[in-house]
């Protein structure tokens, strides 16, 4: 009670400075620029050069101590935070009077010298202040810290200001980004862009957002997927094809869903799934590169983890008969299949068939096993509807899924380029969704009348950026890597 008392007198206190400050004409709101020389990163990076010249900087106030007759502050701007020396005798009894009133939090813009205190901290001693904004609220750390994870995905805005381990964060975010789309115009890719309203969503197996056009009197839906609009591209004759784009699935959230989150998918004509991973070792080396992650290892929520090339390579018959000891390849069929599944704890499919069995298999039993890098190949067709089918085991498809400690980060095939077996697998699909299951496939017309015009033999991929994001920043939540995760509503 005593907390909220004293929040209350502080806001109080904020406005009435505001009004003061607005009947004396310095209404900080009325402020449209300043002009700034320099920044809190340069001064310090470049101070041998640039001790005793003069700068302009502006930032968010973020401590101020009084020593009587002059202040010390931390200015924070874009690039960290720098000590300003503020004297009475330098700006003015009547400057000096006025920012005494300023808080933290304020936006300000000093002009000064650089130097530095005898303590050797380098500073800016400020020959002017002004108050560019003023701040009606306080830094949550006055009271609990902005601590709560709730509240900090809420007010982003605030958890960039108080906690510069998040602002870090994203900046590797947008560095790896950079990474990932210079290692594919370096390798002669054409950076596209598909529609993200869609009026048939194909492709992926997932829930879908829905919407309406109005002028078109149209439902449309927020895609799901890039794959199907890439391939396209692919029979148009672009060969080397990527997007990086947002994905809209209305599922869950948990530690590494969120119903909007980014992919990149890249296609590549004239290449298979082992071609595509030489490619996906490829991205991970430049994105780590790029986080500043030297040689090729990093720490992963405790996990020391081995990117160097070539990751394992696994078929998902194998990694379930190493930790199962469940050997598919001696079944006959999914009776034999089931009745070993059963007997491991593994809940059975709905449809019973071999390859259905293994991945539940695969899916319940192994894949929080896979720590390392680890390509897991030759996926079931029944989960594998765009994937082309292994010559040697027509049960089997030539997909591979990227797992590193314990999560998928990217999916990859061989694509299908027969239209008449793309035809018979969407039947499949839009026949599973006639009979309820709203995350099947719609049937896309479109898609297969492009096949048959013929696509080249083509390898693709999928990663998903936010993810990636999550290893290279050691994050344990999808959460900490997007800055606006979606949130229910306070009620």
């Amino acid at each position: 009670m005593n907390e909220e008392l004293e929040l209350s007198e502080i806001l109080q206190t904020r406005r009435d400075k505001l009004t003061k400050f607005r009947e004396d004409g310095r209404d900080p709101f009325l402020s449209t620029t300043f002009e700034r020389t320099s920044r809190a990163r340069i001064i310090k990076d470049t101070f041998e050069e640039s001790e005793n010249t003069d700068v302009s900087i502006a930032g968010r106030m973020m401590s101020k101590r009084d020593m009587g007759k002059a202040f010390f502050c931390d200015l924070l701007d874009d690039t960290g935070r720098i000590q300003l020396y503020i004297r009475v005798d330098d700006i003015g009894a009547e400057a000096f009077a006025e920012f005494k009133k300023f808080d933290i939090g304020d936006i300000i813009g000093v002009s000064g010298f650089v130097f530095r205190t005898r303590k050797g901290e380098i500073s800016v001693h400020c020959k002017s202040v002004e108050l560019l904004a003023k701040s009606l609220l306080p830094l949550p750390e006055k009271f609990h810290g902005l601590k709560d994870n709730d509240l900090r995905y809420r007010q982003r805005y605030v958890d960039l200001i108080v906690n510069p381990d998040v602002r870090r964060k994203f900046e590797i975010r947008a560095a790896v980004i950079r990474g990932v789309r210079s290692y594919f115009d370096s390798n002669g890719y054409l950076e596209v862009e598909t529609p993200v309203l869609q009026t048939v969503s194909g492709g992926a197996a997932a829930r879908r957002f829905t919407t309406e056009h109005n002028a078109l009197n149209l439902t449309m839906y927020l895609r799901i997927e890039l794959e199907l609009n890439l391939k396209r591209l692919i029979v148009g004759g672009l060969d080397r094809v990527y997007e990086i784009g947002r994905l809209f699935r209305n599922e869950g959230m948990d530690a590494t869903h969120n119903p909007e989150f980014t992919t990149v998918e890249f296609y590549e004509a004239f290449t298979d799934m082992y071609g595509i991973m030489e490619r996906v070792e490829g991205i991970f080396r430049s994105a780590m590169r790029c986080a500043g992650i030297e040689g090729s290892t990093l720490n992963y929520q405790g996990l020391e983890l081995d990117f160097s090339s070539p990751f394992r390579r696994i078929s998902m018959v194998e990694a379930v008969r190493e930790y199962t000891g469940v050997d598919f390849d001696s079944f006959s069929g999914a009776e034999d299949a089931a009745q070993a599944a059963g007997a491991i704890g593994v809940e059975l499919p709905k449809e019973l068939t071999w390859g259905s069995i293994l991945f539940e298999c695969f899916d319940r039993k192994v894949e929080d096993k896979l720590i390392q890098p680890t390509f897991v190949t030759r996926h079931p067709v029944e989960v594998s509807p765009l994937a082309k089918r292994c010559a040697d085991d027509p049960r089997l498809t030539e997909r591979f899924e990227l797992f590193v400690a314990r999560r998928e980060i990217a999916n990859a095939f061989s694509e299908l380029n027969d239209p008449i077996d793309q035809r018979e697998r969407f039947q499949k699909q839009a026949d599973a969704r006639s009979a309820g299951n709203e995350e099947a496939a719609m049937m896309d017309e479109d898609f297969i009348t492009a096949l048959e015009y013929g696509m080249p033999p083509t390898g693709g991929c999928g990663i998903g950026i936010d993810r990636l994001v999550m290893l290279l920043t050691d994050s344990a939540t999808i959460r900490e890597v997007i800055l606006f995760p979606t949130m229910k509503p306070i009620e």
